[in-house]
Formats: C-alpha cells, sequence, structure tokens
C-alpha cells in the first residue's frame, strides 16, 4: 500500500488551499525541499516567535534565516524526520511566499470578516503580524519604561528626533542660539580681516609699481641729460 504525504503548495486561490501529492511524485525533485504541512508549522511557529527579531532596524536577516533553519531541522529530528534538512535561503522563500498569501487573506479579512478566510495558517500568523503601528508602538514604549533610555527620555535629559509637526503647529523660533550668533560674527570678522590685508596687499603693489615707474623715469632724463 503507497504512503500518501500531503504536501503544502502554494496555491494561486486567496485562501492559500493545500493540494495532496503522492511521496513518489514528491521523489522526483531530489534537490527542492518539499515542505509537508508539518514543516510549515514548523517554520511559522519558529519565524512568528522571532518576529522581534527581524523587526530590530539593524540585524543581519541572513542570520536570522539560518537560525530559522537550525531550529526548524531541531524540531524534524525531534519527530524523528531525519532525512531530509531545510536550508536558509528555502526558509526565506518559504516564508515570502506564505506572506504574500497572508496579505491577501488579510485583506479578504477586511473586506468579507475573518469567518471568510479558512486558511489555516492564517489566525497564527494575523495574531503576530496583524498588529495595527499604534499596538506596535504602545508595547515598544511599555518595554522602554524600564530601561536607561527610557528613563532619560522621560526626565528630559535625551531629545529623541521627533517627526515634521504638521503646518498648523506653533511655529518655532527662528531666532539663533547665542553660540550660532558668536560663531558668525567671528566668521564675518575673519572675512573682514582677510579683505583689508588683500586690500593692504594690492596698495603695496600700487605703491611698488608707481616707484619703479619714477625709477625708470629718473633714470631716462638722467640719460638724455648726460647725452646732451
Amino acid at each position: 500500500m503507497e504512503v500518501i504525504e500531503t504536501i503544502v503548495i502554494q496555491s494561486t486561490e486567496v485562501e492559500g488551499k493545500e493540494t495532496v501529492v503522492s511521496s513518489v511524485e514528491a521523489d522526483k525533485t531530489k534537490t527542492e525541499f518539499v515542505w509537508t504541512l508539518q514543516t510549515t508549522w514548523h517554520l511559522v511557529n519558529t519565524r512568528l516567535e522571532m518576529d522581534q527579531a527581524f523587526d530590530q532596524p539593524v540585524c543581519k536577516k541572513k542570520k536570522l534565516w539560518e537560525m530559522v533553519a537550525e531550529k526548524v531541522n531541531a524540531k524534524l529530528r525531534e519527530s524523528e524526520v531525519t532525512d531530509v534538512t531545510v536550508k536558509a535561503y528555502e526558509c526565506d522563500l518559504k516564508w515570502r511566499n506564505m506572506l504574500a498569501t497572508y496579505r491577501k487573506n488579510a485583506e479578504r479579512a477586511k473586506r468579507l470578516g475573518a469567518t471568510s478566510v479558512h486558511w489555516e495558517f492564517f489566525k497564527a500568523m494575523h495574531d503576530v503580524l496583524g498588529k495595527s503601528r499604534e499596538e506596535i508602538e504602545a508595547q515598544r514604549q511599555a518595554k522602554l519604561s524600564g530601561t536607561r533610555v527610557g528613563k532619560a527620555i522621560a526626565s528630559k535629559r535625551f531629545t529623541p528626533i521627533l517627526p515634521t509637526p504638521p503646518a498648523t503647529a506653533a511655529p518655532c523660533s527662528s531666532r539663533p542660539s547665542q553660540d550660532i550668533l558668536q560663531l558668525y560674527m567671528e566668521l564675518q570678522e575673519r572675512k573682514m580681516n582677510m579683505w583689508a590685508q588683500q586690500r593692504a596687499l594690492e596698495e603695496r603693489k600700487i605703491e611698488a609699481i608707481n616707484n619703479l615707474a619714477q625709477a625708470i623715469s629718473s633714470l631716462a632724463q638722467k640719460n638724455s641729460k648726460d647725452g646732451h
């Protein structure tokens, strides 16, 4: 009796339905990792657990995906599946495809309601990825409040970079600070001194030229008198 193995294949429909493929057909592509339902769930759970790490502004995604692959392979070994291993780039590619399916289902749920979505991975992904920006920011502020950075912000010793205020906001004072004004005055004074030095140099050049002209004229007059 041939054993039928359920393999998750990305469907073009919104709900991401699964297709049943025999293990004989799966053996035709030995070089390509075949995502079973169990392995896909391992990937989803592992990736969602590491979602905060992936959300960091400065992180090496390649290293994180290598960690995801290691954890998925470890779970497979725990399930006594030792004949296959998944690579980091395969996890990354599979997750990108699942994200595309999730977003389509999220749009469907927004239009028709959550009951219209029957994709089995939707709820688990939506519980983590479906949070609004306000909820994410509120959680971040709550975690930050107990840290040194949060205390510094609260005590106003640290000035965070804020977004540009709207046009209706009160205009900021355009008066420069005393230090900037002092620096500007010093620069202007240096420019005036350089200009005065340049002017004095030009005057010296003109004076030297005049003296040279007078010397040449005197020498010419002397030679003219000696000739007579």
